[in-house]
């Protein structure tokens, strides 16, 4: 076996410095034998030489491709999986250029480790719509190394010159009619020093590379086996839950544990911090049920006397007083052609907390020893966990093995930079111990706990001035942006918080439409945890945009499509690509809908990637219905186009979620007062509406797909609507009676 692994170190804005061969971790090896390679891409861009390595007595699982003797080819996953696909698009990726066959490719989520960094932000992790879009040239390089590799390895055993050997589904074939598996190589192949450059293969010859392909994890999740991190049970396990505090950052007064220690099964009860400098009462049993049970019998008081107390109903009013006024500048443009405008449009618009509400609900699995820390969980922030659970247990991250586990869901939850769960689940193991006993302890979180007590994407309020000229022209715009910024306090604020501008508060704002828009916005404090929600700023500014959009097209009494168009300047042709793509393919402008519907459109770019919306929506019982959805997506070069199908349309519905009654997270004296689905809405089965995905064809190189099918659906229906019923919507959660 070859192992490959080059430990970097990632200075502020995530690049890569080079490392020596000192640098190397030490490898293992698996029982089996078998090819292994890893690498970390440089600053520059340029991926360094590998070290040799001798044959290793204990495999460490810190490389990107494993060939087993039987001819198996598997590929080490970096990120996380939890639904977006990467546990089949990465392989993918390294079979094409590995000319693997492709029913030997199995899929394999990595650990913690350096070598599994993001190349462009310099920690491992998943998030920002960057897998692909991060990877892809990384996973194309190692398997082209290893395919150049084991044709070195057959052609030193035929004697002949490589360049005359050819390879197909796993095999290398020699100039004489000789062949040899990859598997039958392997251990020839270790022997050889990893080329410094490949030459990768021309589009036209990928063979999977763009192609609509099953996914490697379909059937294991289809029939119930595929294990997830709550699924997780090392021999001798407990099962934890808190009781939090009800509101945020509150602490323990006193408490009584006389009932929930008389409950079958309870271990130990212990008080524990909790996230924001709180204070929880931890319940350990034997299983979920009896912790749970136990945890409702505590007789807790809080202490809430020092923390802030929010109330959604004020806070919004609070915001939009504030949006009255100017913020920090994020883009500033002359706005005096507001007064001798020919028309106007002001409007306000109001955002709720949204809660990310997973499927799988939050759990973390520790075996904490005096020495050692195993994790088991899904994690979007492998990197930030480990370490954060090292700092907890009084350990050095690499005393800390995080083993990444597939993730029903997360939409951001499960990157949260102050790992609020994972340090909460050290913290039990730590006075679990402390306590005397011993072996792994699983926190879980209940739908409930997550919900009251989690993270939540920012409330938000917009204001807008928009003058138009009589000939319909925006000749002035003028906006403010109220909420909480999600990246101050954290790792992240130095390289996306800019003259006190959180970008991701106004990512979106403008793009790609050539108008005069002048930019503020108020970062503001509240005692409410928020965190970046699937599509992050977008989730909100691609409503205001596509919204205020449609209707300017209407006051200068044009055609909405036509009117984005004369908006969007030459530069931006992806979005007009989009654009065209999916009025075409939706019928708008030729086919004429039943009596009661309507086409509302919108388009909006995230993460690099174009999404053009055409729906088909009517009113029905008092509420907007949404029959069709027609997208356009230009995403680049679409690896997987079947992946990307599958995203749009899950967030589609996502996105048709948040329009919902009842798709919002109050808070009234500082306690959130949704519980379950039960009185927190999510979009169901029968909201699903039929979406149909095209995809612009493109050569380049691939870019985000995870999030950028969920910011223009809202918009799209907002529109719908109002043909439908004259009413500009300017709320989330949408409410007809009130527009």
């Amino acid at each position: 076996m070859l192992f490959e692994q080059m430990k970097n170190a990632a200075p502020a804005g995530g690049r890569f410095a080079p490392t020596s061969r000192r640098g190397f971790l030490k490898a293992g090896t698996l029982a089996t034998g078998g090819l292994v390679l890893g690498f970390v891409l440089p600053t520059g861009g340029r991926f360094a030489r590998a070290a040799d390595a001798a044959k290793p007595t204990v495999y460490a699982p810190n490389a990107f491709l494993r060939v087993a003797p039987d001819n198996t080819v598997t590929v080490l996953v970096n990120r996380l999986e939890f639904g977006q696909g990467v546990h089949t698009a990465l392989p993918m990726v390294i079979a094409d250029e590995l000319d693997a066959d492709w029913s030997q490719v199995r899929g394999e989520l990595a650990p913690a480790a350096d070598v599994y960094k993001d190349p462009a932000f310099g920690i491992q992790m998943t998030g920002g719509s960057g897998t692909i879009a991060h990877s892809f040239t990384q996973y194309r390089e190692v398997g082209a190394r290893a395919r150049a590799m084991l044709v070195q390895a057959a052609a030193q055993q035929w004697k002949v010159d490589p360049s005359r050997c050819r390879t197909a589904k796993g095999v290398v074939y020699g100039p004489a009619g000789q062949k040899a598996t990859y598997g039958s190589l392997a251990e020839a192949a270790m022997a050889l020093p990893v080329p410094q450059t490949v030459t990768l293969k021309d589009q036209k010859a990928f063979r999977y590379i763009g192609k609509p392909m099953p996914r490697l994890d379909a059937r294991a999740k289809s029939t119930g086996r595929q294990q997830f991190g709550l699924d997780v049970k090392p021999a001798g396990t407990k099962v934890a839950v808190v009781a939090h505090p009800p509101v945020f950052g509150a602490k323990v007064a006193k408490f009584d544990a006389a009932k929930a220690k008389a409950v079958r099964g309870v271990i130990a009860v212990l008080e524990i911090p909790v996230d924001r400098g709180g204070r929880g009462v931890a319940v350990v049993a034997d299983g979920y049920w009896p912790a749970k049970q136990a945890r409702d019998l505590l007789a807790i008081e809080w202490d809430t006397s020092a923390v802030e107390k929010v109330d959604s109903a004020k806070q919004l009013a609070q915001f939009a007083e504030l949006a009255k006024t100017p913020g920090a500048v994020a883009r500033k443009v002359d706005t005096s052609k507001l007064a001798g405008a020919s028309k106007k449009i002001s409007a306000v618009y109001e955002f709720p907390y949204l809660a990310h509400a997973p499927m799988e609900p939050i759990n973390c699995t520790v075996d904490l020893k005096d020495d050692a820390c195993i994790l088991w969980v899904g994690s979007q922030f492998q990197t930030i966990d480990q370490a954060a659970a090292a700092a907890t247990a009084g350990l050095k991250p690499e005393q800390v093995t995080l083993n990444t586990m597939m993730a029903g869901g997360g939409f951001g939850r499960r990157a949260v930079p102050t790992s609020d769960f994972i340090v909460e689940a050290v913290n039990i193991a730590k006075a679990y111990k402390a306590a005397g006993h011993a072996g792994p302890v699983k926190l879980i979180w209940s739908r409930e706990d997550d919900i009251r007590g989690g993270y939540y994407r920012p409330s938000h309020i917009h204001r807008a001035d928009i003058g138009l000229d009589a000939g319909g022209n925006i000749v002035a715009w003028d906006h403010t942006i109220v909420g909480q910024s999600i990246i101050t306090g954290t790792a992240f604020e130095p390289m996306m918080v800019k003259n006190g501008v959180d970008a991701t508060m106004v990512e979106g704002m403008g793009e790609p439409y050539d108008v005069p828009l002048n930019l503020t916005a108020h970062a503001v404090k509240a005692n409410v945890p928020v965190l970046w929600w699937r599509s992050v700023g977008s989730t909100h500014t691609a409503f205001v945009m596509e919204t205020l959009i449609d209707e300017a097209a209407h006051a200068a009494g044009q055609d909405p499509v036509a009117y984005r168009k004369k908006l969007i300047d030459a530069k931006h042709a992806r979005h007009h690509a989009a654009l065209d793509l999916a009025v075409a393919k939706s019928g708008y402008g030729k086919k004429t809908l039943p009596k009661g519907r309507a086409y509302g459109v919108a388009l909006h770019e995230s993460f690099n990637t174009v999404v053009a919306y055409v729906v088909e929506a009517s009113i029905v019982d008092g509420s907007p219905k949404v029959h069709k959805v027609t997208a356009a997506v230009h995403c680049n070069l679409p690896v997987n186009p079947m992946s990307i199908e599958a995203q749009v349309q899950g967030a589609a519905l996502m996105g048709l979620g948040t329009t919902l009654p009842g798709a919002r997270i109050t808070l009234k004296d500082g306690v959130v007062e949704q519980q379950n689905f039960g009185d927190y809405t999510v979009a169901r089965m029968n909201d699903m509406p039929q979406v149909d995905v095209h995809i612009v064809p493109s050569q380049d190189p691939p870019t985000g797909m995870g999030e950028p099918g969920l910011p223009p659906l809202a918009p799209a229906l907002a529109n719908a609507v109002f043909k439908l019923t004259g009413k500009r919507l300017r709320k989330l959660p949408f409410d007809l009676a009130a527009a």
